[in-house]
C-alpha cells in the first residue's frame, strides 16, 4: 500500500470530512433544529478553518498589490444594482458620449465618495454593453476607454469586474469589426477553463479550499449521496465530466467510516470527450487514495468522440450495483445542443440510476439578447468578485487566479471563440426543472440534516456569514450576500425503464 503522502496533500485535505462534529448546537431559522447526520462528516473541517481564521494578511506579489477593502458599506453586487437603476433612468437622455464629461448626472446622495465613483464606473460599463449590443461600436469604444482609465486588475472588486468585462467587450468589437483576424484569435488561445480545472494546480486547489460555495456544494453532495446509498454494498458512480475528483475522496472516506454497512466495491466511471490523459491522472490519484484507506475501488474511463455516441452498453453495469449519476457543471454544453442533451439524458435514463445529483451555476446566459445575458453576467460575477475579496483577497498571485479562471469565464460569455466556447451556456434552476421534467424526472428534497450541517460548514469559512443558503423547492441555492451563485439539486426518474 502506498503511503498517504503519495496523494497530493491539498487534495487529501479536501477529502478529510468523515469524522463529524459530535455535538451539534440547535440552530433556529429555516430549520428549527439540526438532526444528527447519518454519517458524522464535519469534524476534520476544523483544522482548515482554524488556519483560515489565524492566517496573517499578506499582499499580492504579482504586479501592484490589490486593494483589500473591509467588508463594510455596499457590496459589489449592490453597487451594480444601483448603477443599473440609474443607467435605465438616464440612458434615454444620453445624446453625445464624446462631449459629455459625466453623462450620468443623477444624485448619488447617501453614498460615500468611493461608492459614487464605483457607481459611475459601472454605468460606463453598462453604457458600453448597450452600445455593443446595438452595434454602435465607435461610441462603445469611447466608453470603454473611460472604463479602462478607471478600472484595474489589481483594484477593488468593482474595478476588477469592469476591467475583465471591458477587455472581453473589446475583443468582441474587434472581431465584429474585422480588426482582429482568425489568425490573431488563434494566437490568443490559452488553456481552456475545462483543461485548467482538470489538474490539481495551486490555483484550482486554492479556490476549492477557500471559496465556501465549492466546499458547501461538495459536502452537501457527498452527504446526499451517502444518505441515498447508505445500505448499498456496491456503488457505481458515473461522473459526466470529472475534474480533479476532490469530492470523491470525501465520499470514499464517508463510506469507509461506515461499520453497519461495509462496502464491497465503489466503482467510478468518468465520461470524457477530450483530455483523456488528465482524466487518467485523476483516476490514478483516486486509486492511490482508496488504497490508503483500504477501500475497494475501481476507476474506469468512457471516452466518446461526441456525446451523441453515449450509449447504455458502454457502462457495463452489474445487476447488484446501485447507480449514482453526478453532473458537476457538466450540462452547460449540451443545453445549447438539444440533440446532445437528448442523447445524454436518454442514456442516463436507460441506466436506471438510483439518484442523479446536479450542480450548476445559477446564471442564465441562454437569452438571445446580448445585452440581457451580459448584464446578467455582470451581476453574477460582481457577487463572485466580492466573495473573492472576502475569502481570498490576501492570497499571493490572486491576480493570476482571477485572470485564468474568472476572467476567462467572462470572456467566454461576452466574446466566445469558435468551437466549444460557442456552445457553452449556463441556465438557472427553473430551466433545469423544465428540462428534466421533459425527461420524466422529479426533484427530490434535500434532507433537513444536510441543510443544517451545510449551514455549519458555510459559517466556518472566512466571510462565511455572507454565504447564503436557501431552499428553492427541494434544491439548495448557494449564494453570496443574498445573490444565488450555484444550485445543487437531486433527481429521480418517475417511471424507470
Amino acid at each position: 500500500m502506498e503511503p498517504l503522502q503519495s496523494f497530493p496533500e491539498e487534495i487529501t485535505k479536501l477529502g478529510e470530512i468523515h469524522n463529524g462534529i459530535r455535538d451539534v448546537q440547535t440552530k433556529k431559522g429555516k430549520r428549527d433544529s439540526c438532526p444528527s447526520a447519518p454519517l458524522e462528516i464535519l469534524k476534520s473541517y476544523g483544522k482548515g478553518f482554524k488556519r483560515l481564521k489565524n492566517r496573517k494578511r499578506i499582499e499580492a506579489t504579482n504586479d501592484t498589490p490589490r486593494v483589500n477593502e473591509a467588508s463594510q458599506g455596499l457590496s459589489t453586487e449592490e453597487i451594480m444594482r444601483i448603477a443599473e437603476k440609474r443607467f435605465i433612468k438616464t440612458s434615454t437622455n444620453i445624446v453625445d458620449v464624446v462631449s459629455m464629461h459625466n453623462p450620468f448626472d443623477v444624485s448619488l446622495s447617501g453614498l460615500s465618495n468611493e461608492e459614487a465613483k464605483k457607481v459611475d464606473l459601472v454605468e460606463f460599463l453598462l453604457a458600453s454593453i448597450d452600445n455593443v449590443g446595438n452595434q454602435q461600436y465607435d461610441h462603445a469604444s469611447i466608453l470603454l476607454d473611460k472604463c479602462d482609465g478607471m478600472s484595474s486588475s489589481t483594484g477593488n472588486a468593482v474595478q476588477r469586474v469592469v476591467y475583465y468585462f471591458s477587455k472581453a467587450l473589446r475583443e468582441r468589437i474587434n472581431r465584429e469589426t474585422g480588426s482582429i483576424t482568425s489568425q490573431d484569435l488563434e494566437k490568443l488561445r490559452s488553456l481552456s477553463i475545462d483543461e485548467a480545472t482538470m489538474a490539481p494546480t495551486p490555483t484550482v486547489l486554492a479556490c476549492l479550499q477557500e471559496l465556501p460555495f465549492f466546499q458547501v456544494a461538495r459536502f452537501t453532495g457527498v452527504q446526499t449521496i451517502v444518505e441515498n446509498v447508505a445500505e448499498a454494498k456496491k456503488i457505481h458512480v458515473i461522473d459526466i465530466r470529472i475534474r480533479i475528483g476532490e469530492q470523491w475522496t470525501g465520499l470514499m472516506q464517508a463510506l469507509a467510516s461506515q461499520s453497519e454497512y461495509p462496502l464491497e466495491l465503489l466503482k467510478i466511471k468518468a465520461i470524457g470527450t477530450t483530455y483523456k490523459h488528465l482524466i487518467e491522472d485523476t483516476g490514478k490519484r483516486l486509486e492511490r487514495f482508496a488504497q490508503t484507506i483500504s477501500l475497494p475501488f475501481c476507476f474506469k474511463i468512457i471516452m466518446v468522440s461526441d456525446m451523441l455516441d453515449l450509449k447504455e452498453d458502454l457502462f457495463e453495469l452489474d445487476d447488484d450495483e446501485t447507480v449514482v449519476i453526478y453532473s458537476g457543471f457538466s450540462l452547460r454544453g449540451p443545453i445549447s445542443l438539444p440533440d446532445r442533451l437528448d442523447s445524454v439524458m436518454q442514456a442516463i435514463r436507460n441506466l436506471n440510476p438510483h439518484i442523479m445529483l446536479v450542480t450548476e451555476r445559477e446564471l442564465d446566459t441562454t437569452s438571445s439578447s446580448f445585452i440581457n445575458r451580459t448584464i446578467e453576467a455582470v451581476s453574477y460575477f460582481s457577487a463572485y468578485f466580492d466573495c473573492l475579496d472576502a475569502c481570498m483577497g490576501d492570497y499571493p498571485n490572486m491576480i493570476n487566479k482571477e485572470s485564468s479562471l474568472f476572467g476567462e469565464g467572462i470572456r467566454i460569455i461576452i466574446a466566445p471563440r469558435e468551437g466549444k466556447e460557442w456552445k457553452s451556456r449556463s441556465a438557472k434552476l427553473d430551466v433545469w426543472r423544465a428540462l428534466f421534467a421533459r425527461f420524466g424526472m422529479e426533484e427530490t428534497e434535500l434532507s433537513s440534516s444536510s441543510f443544517c450541517h451545510t449551514n455549519l460548514v458555510a459559517k466556518k469559512f472566512a466571510g462565511g456569514n455572507s454565504c447564503t443558503l436557501d431552499m428553492d423547492g427541494g434544491s439548495l441555492l448557494i449564494g453570496w450576500k443574498g445573490k444565488p451563485l450555484h444550485s445543487l439539486s437531486t433527481w429521480k426518474f418517475v417511471s424507470q425503464k
